[in-house]
């Protein structure tokens, strides 16, 4: 098995669904950071980062640590 590199991310993308208009960070996108975040652990992905499109348009999204 490969050692993992600390250089090494693992990019975690959530994208707000046009079905969920809430204000603020969706339901949606919430239920997205779990399910994603319990994979990457799962499946031991080295240094996971949220991406997160919570209305912005792909060119604007922000890293969430």
């Amino acid at each position: 098995m490969k050692q993992s590199n600390q250089n090494e991310i693992t990019a975690l993308y959530c994208r707000l669904s046009q079905d969920d208009g809430a204000d603020g960070e969706s339901n949606s996108i919430q239920n997205q950071r779990n399910i994603l975040e319990r994979y990457a652990r799962e499946h031991r992905f080295p240094n996971p980062r949220f991406y997160v499109d919570d209305g912005y348009s792909g060119g604007s999204f922000a890293e969430v640590r």
